[in-house]
């Protein structure tokens, strides 16, 4: 049967909707459902990791195009009571990324007996340079190595020192940038936390940009820095692994490369051992000698090669925390996290309580 024209068609569909008991019910959503995951075939141990803190985190915001993201998280901010995630990035999160393995705290690079004392993030010429943390400037200058003001040989070139309204244990905190192009703060001005207090540049001993950043406690010297890695936020949804590598009687390794690779995106990361040199200080409780921030969260295969052969295991990292392993040479490596410290000031053997007197 054929119709002359739309009009019919549309008239015989109404008839046949109306006589079929009205409109069609509306479909209902389809019910979501968990797919099962295809099986992971691992070629090294898994060790289970720690049982993380159940905390909230608010909901993140847009990504930006570095993937650096700062964290949503109040700083101080700190998951163990023996964490101490103090200050805020002094570069804006979304410009740049983490510096390579020998620009790490620790490294060598100039020569065997020279280590780097804080972290080299490059970063382009005139970008702002902010204040970690509130505190008082307490130098502004060149020659923060030396001692001089008119060294304008100093290594550090132009550098700002500030010394932080908290501390740490009872003992004072300061943070470094080294090698500005310009200086904004003032000595003695007080500073809060995302203060530009200078721009990027490259004086003194460097080889191009960056911001050249430490952490000293204690006193303003040399040789009292830690490990920035391990005092900066990370940012929101990363978390960091630090360890302690050495062989099998507890001698520690110097320069031995970690490789870790990402389960979900098969990126890898590459970090070394401190090198030799008293300007390192490890910290009282994790006592490490390898640090790597900025590790989005997930399960990561670790690989460190030893004596030419490979050692292999799994880690998780957290968001917000810090996921430790040690490795002796040999032995392997283990997840355990170190024990709490114990106080010694309080004695080994209690005196027996007094009895009251009738």
């Amino acid at each position: 049967m054929q119709f002359k024209n739309s009009r019919t068609v549309i008239l015989l569909a109404l008839i046949l909707s109306a006589c079929a008991g009205g409109q069609e019910p509306t479909p209902t959503p389809v019910t979501l459902r968990e797919q099962s995951q295809p099986e992971v075939r691992f070629d090294a141990a898994q060790t289970p990791s720690p049982v993380p803190f159940q905390f909230s985190l608010p909901t993140p915001g847009a990504e930006p195009i570095s993937g650096w993201r700062p964290p949503l998280y109040p700083i101080p901010w700190a998951m163990s009571p023996y964490d101490h995630f103090y200050f805020a990035r002094p570069i804006a999160a979304d410009q740049v990324n983490w510096p390579i393995p020998d620009y790490r705290y620790g490294g060598i690079f100039f020569a065997p007996n020279i280590v780097h004392t804080g972290i080299d993030i490059p970063t382009p010429e005139g970008a702002p340079i902010m204040a970690a943390g509130a505190g008082t400037v307490v130098w502004a200058s060149w020659g923060l190595f030396s001692g001089v003001e008119t060294n304008d040989e100093d290594p550090y070139g132009l550098a700002v020192a500030i010394r932080h309204d908290f501390g740490y244990k009872d003992q004072k905190l300061y943070t470094i940038y080294a090698h500005m192009s310009k200086i904004i703060a003032r000595l003695d001005q007080h500073v809060e936390t995302g203060d530009v207090i200078g721009l990027v540049g490259a004086t003194g001993e460097t080889t191009g940009p960056h911001v050249h950043f430490e952490v000293r406690l204690k006193s303003n010297s040399f040789f009292y820095t830690y490990n920035p890695e391990l005092w900066i936020a990370p940012p929101q949804g990363w978390g960091v692994l630090t360890g302690l590598v050495t062989d099998k009687k507890g001698k520690t390794l110097q320069q031995i490369e970690a490789r870790l690779e990402s389960v979900e995106t098969d990126k890898i990361y590459l970090v070394k051992t401190y090198g030799g040199g008293g300007a390192i200080n490890r910290d009282p409780y994790y006592d490490e000698n390898l640090v790597l921030s900025d590790l989005p969260a997930g399960f990561y295969k670790v690989t460190i090669t030893y004596e030419k052969k490979h050692y292999q295991t799994w880690v998780e990292i957290f968001p917000g925390q810090v996921t430790y392993f040690t490795f002796a040479g040999e032995n392997g490596f283990d997840l355990t996290r170190p024990s709490a410290p114990i106080l010694k000031s309080l004695p080994e053997v209690l005196p027996a309580t007094p009895t009251a007197a009738h």
